[in-house]
């Protein structure tokens, strides 16, 4: 699979477990630092194919895919492909299931490139260069120094582009969520060390038609992501996906 600037991307098809195609499939951006071949995430393709087929992605930058991770910015482009990949197979409803990192990603491409039924955001980051938590401050210290890549692309199989964050500005999330013309389920736990729950309340109160999850006790994306909580979500995509045509839209 190629993203619209020709950077090779990798994803893992997971079909319905009962069998049945044609439907629902929704494609899945996991966090920063994550994979397709992650235990976890293994674990929630599994879990939600429950409700749909599943589309796992390995964004630019991480696990299979080529390029380098440009933090949210081109990874529009990788989400567009598994989309488009996801029509191409024949599937009617098209949602996507974005973590932390991917959940940003996962609203900026309804908002950009539409062609999805529903979006469904966990963990999500509601403004760029957030420093409010230790935990973001320790990772921007690595994504920001050369010494910090090298160690995320030995330690973590990530490869982050040198240009960080002085590329163009995106869009944020909450910015992006404002232009949604799809239903948006937002989900957010009360112990994430990475993004306090206002970030969710901003994102959930831009979108035009949104729903508002906050979960007592649940962490930061993948790593505190249950089978209920995953199947719950499969339950609310496969009621709130409409049918879409993938159209193309103008990337910023």
């Amino acid at each position: 699979m190629q993203a619209a600037d020709g950077t090779l991307l990798h994803a893992r098809y997971f079909p319905r477990r009962d069998g049945r195609t044609g439907d629902l499939a929704v494609v899945v951006a996991h966090g920063f630092t994550q994979s397709s071949r992650s235990p976890q995430m293994k674990r929630i393709a599994s879990w939600l194919s429950e409700h749909a087929s599943v589309v796992l992605l390995d964004l630019r930058g991480h696990g299979r895919s080529r390029g380098h991770s440009t933090l949210g910015w081109r990874e529009v482009l990788d989400m567009d492909a598994a989309v488009n990949w996801a029509h191409a197979l024949g599937y009617r409803r098209v949602a996507t299931l974005g973590f932390s990192l991917g959940s940003a990603v996962a609203i900026r491409h309804g908002a950009l490139h539409r062609g999805v039924g529903a979006v469904a955001a966990v963990s999500v980051p509601g403004e760029w260069f957030y420093r409010g938590t230790a935990a973001m401050r320790t990772l921007l210290r690595l994504i920001l120094t050369k010494p910090g890549r090298m160690l995320l692309r030995l330690l973590r199989r990530t490869r982050v582009s040198p240009a960080g964050w002085s590329t163009p500005d995106p869009i944020d999330a909450r910015a992006a969520a404002a232009e949604l013309d799809v239903p948006l389920l937002v989900v957010h736990g009360d112990k994430d060390d990475y993004f306090p729950v206002h970030h969710a309340w901003q994102v959930h109160a831009a979108a035009p038609v949104a729903t508002l999850w906050l979960e007592r006790g649940f962490g930061h994306a993948e790593a505190g992501a249950t089978e209920s909580l995953v199947t719950r979500i499969g339950a609310w995509l496969d009621e709130h996906t409409v049918a879409a045509e993938p159209v193309r839209g103008m990337m910023s």
